[in-house]
């Protein structure tokens, strides 16, 4: 198999709600998945290790970051296991490569994993330093960008990331994959850069990442509606 006939599965806002899973149809033949964050609901190491036990039983290669719902040392718990992707980047097959920034921007309701724009923006740095050498790269940002369709709350103000916006407008990877806001489920685009959110996994939302000829391609789908 080449690394053209491969595709990944990105889903994100579990929140511990792992039924859905079973219903992804591309999950078993998928080589890998890709969790973007919020496993949990203010949950720990326990929590999260049931949510990606629940993914691994049906697929075993799982990546994953923490979002703002989940608590801190998850992340350090992730990175222990090799399953970590926030502030560093992994390489999915030669010349494809991923890297993650988890946490969230402060929140008016204060989750447990929210950082400054500038420590965002740092992390952004630190992933790129490792994911500059691949010629396909997507983006896994748990806060969408600022100012897209990603990042809209039902008030309709734009509550996203500066700094990961800055980012994308800057080193224009192929694909951002994101979350956090749940009712924002889209696709838009930066530049070059295509940008999916699928929402939260109750609501059945997620990603197809695929290597094509033209490059990698983000697939936004639901379960049982095929394309959305």
């Amino acid at each position: 198999m080449s690394a053209h006939d491969l595709y990944w599965i990105a889903v994100g806002d579990i929140h511990g709600h792992t039924a859905p899973l079973a219903s992804i149809p591309e999950l078993p033949g998928a080589a890998g998945v890709i969790v973007t964050g919020d496993m949990t609901v203010r949950g720990g190491v326990p929590e999260a290790s049931a949510v990606l036990d629940a993914v691994a039983a049906i697929n075993p290669r799982v990546l994953a970051q923490i979002g703002n719902m989940d608590k801190p040392p998850v992340q350090a718990w992730l990175d222990g296991r090799g399953q970590g992707i926030h502030a560093r980047a992994v390489e999915l097959a030669p010349g494809v490569g991923i890297m993650g920034v988890g946490w969230s921007p402060p929140t008016p309701f204060g989750t447990p994993a929210e950082a400054p724009e500038a420590q965002i923006a740092q992390w952004l740095v630190e992933g790129y330093e490792q994911a500059r050498g691949y010629a396909h790269l997507a983006l896994i940002s748990h806060t969408p960008p600022f100012g897209t369709l990603a990042d809209v709350i039902g008030s309709g103000a734009h509550v996203g990331s500066p700094a990961v916006r800055e980012f994308i407008e800057r080193v224009q990877p192929e694909v951002c994959i994101t979350g956090h806001i749940h009712e924002a489920r889209c696709t838009d685009r930066l530049g070059r850069t295509v940008i999916v959110n699928p929402g939260e996994m109750a609501a059945g939302g997620y990603v197809l990442l695929r290597l094509g000829a033209d490059g990698l391609t983000a697939e936004l789908k639901t379960i049982g509606g095929g394309r959305s």
